[in-house]
């Protein structure tokens, strides 16, 4: 008898690991691939950030902080949040990371049996949160443009509907939901009185004159945002949330009892990353999509991505996990599109990367366009 196997939460069998860590492990393994696969930005962190988390680091700024984060933090995120929204009720707290955002948010709101609504591609992490917590992933087909069809959303809601998770500009399509769409989710998340949470990870990665945000529509939207992915602090884990004060004390509570606080060095750093401009550096990923997009556009059909660092195109023949397939057996790096979906059609490329490195990518897209 296996003890070890025997032991095992029933709730962990409904999921499988992600299938962008066994990328990973793959490419660990690799002498030299043409890496377009991983999901972080490839400048370092800014020299001002750097800075502010070693001067805490000797400053002796190594314990716990407060639950809900440091308070010159909290007060500098809240009055941009409160700047920008002028909502009566809407508190901040800083989390770890946005992934930990994401854990308390179904912690905080979805009881077992209660549905889940979610836009198919969606993020990896979101089925696999809402079962861990007893929740049923409803899964909203979005192809092929990667649209939010407003009839569809009222088809789907239930009296067992809790939550409705949007992610603008999204992973893996980069596809940035249009003022309509928000506008229309977000007043239809008011009117049935279901909550509605907004991750907005790569919220500075925006190629489009502005951002829509449900927040500016409903006061009850619970937004996730974080600095991973703006300042290169992937693995610094920091992130913070903001909503209605009833939901965000009861994450700060659950995060007492789990995360605790996020490392207090990197909230210091996080403090000084406000002020650093990047706008040099979203140019910069502008001009990698354009270079990726121009060097296939004419061999696959893609939806044009206008936020993050991702392209996610359409497998030229065959199912998307074959042409992965064929593009790792050249060398080639990249997701194959079933990890984000129920459907295995198309393929995910990571443009955080040097240019030298797209542009052999682009070669070997070429290459294997053809079967």
């Amino acid at each position: 008898m296996n003890a070890g196997a025997n032991w095992i939460a029933d709730r962990c069998s409904s999921f499988d690991s992600s299938g962008i860590r066994k990328v990973f492990e793959l490419a660990a393994k690799m002498k030299n691939p043409i890496n377009l696969s991983i999901g972080q930005p490839d400048f370092d962190v800014p020299e001002p950030v750097k800075k502010a988390c070693i001067d805490a680091i000797q400053q002796g700024k190594n314990a716990y902080s407060l639950t809900q984060g440091i308070a010159p933090l909290r007060e500098k995120l809240q009055q941009r949040v409160d700047k920008r929204f002028g909502h009566s009720d809407r508190s901040i707290f800083v989390t770890s990371g946005t992934s930990g955002g994401l854990v308390l948010t179904m912690l905080s709101l979805v009881n077992p049996g209660d549905e889940v609504i979610l836009f198919d591609p969606y993020f990896v992490m979101y089925p696999p949160l809402v079962k861990l917590v007893g929740g049923v992933p409803v899964i909203i087909d979005t192809y092929p443009d990667f649209r939010i069809d407003l009839k569809k959303v009222e088809a789907a809601i239930t009296p067992r509907t809790k939550l409705i998770v949007l992610n603008s500009p999204g992973n893996p399509t980069g596809v940035v939901a249009s003022e309509a769409e928000v506008k229309a989710l977000a007043q239809l998340a008011a009117e049935k009185q279901i909550a509605l949470v907004s991750d907005e990870i790569y919220s500075e990665f925006c190629y489009t004159p502005s951002l829509p945000t449900p927040a500016d529509y409903n006061p009850n939207t619970i937004v996730i945002d974080g600095f991973s992915k703006s300042h290169a602090m992937t693995g610094w884990r920091l992130g913070f949330v903001h909503g209605p004060s009833a939901v965000i004390q009861t994450m700060i509570k659950l995060q007492q009892y789990s995360f605790v606080c996020a490392p207090q060095p990197v909230q210091w750093a996080g403090l000084a990353a406000m002020d650093v401009d990047m706008t040099g550096y979203r140019e910069s990923y502008r001009a990698k999509r354009d270079r990726l997009i121009n060097g296939i556009k004419d061999l696959y059909e893609i939806a044009i991505p206008e936020g993050a660092f991702y392209v996610f195109p359409k497998a030229p023949w065959g199912t998307g996990s074959e042409f992965v397939q064929r593009a790792i057996e050249n060398e080639l790096l990249i997701i194959p599109g079933n990890i984000f979906s129920q459907h295995d059609s198309h393929f995910r490329i990571s443009y955080a990367a040097a240019d030298e490195t797209i542009d052999r990518g682009i070669e070997v897209l070429r290459r294997i366009a053809k079967k």
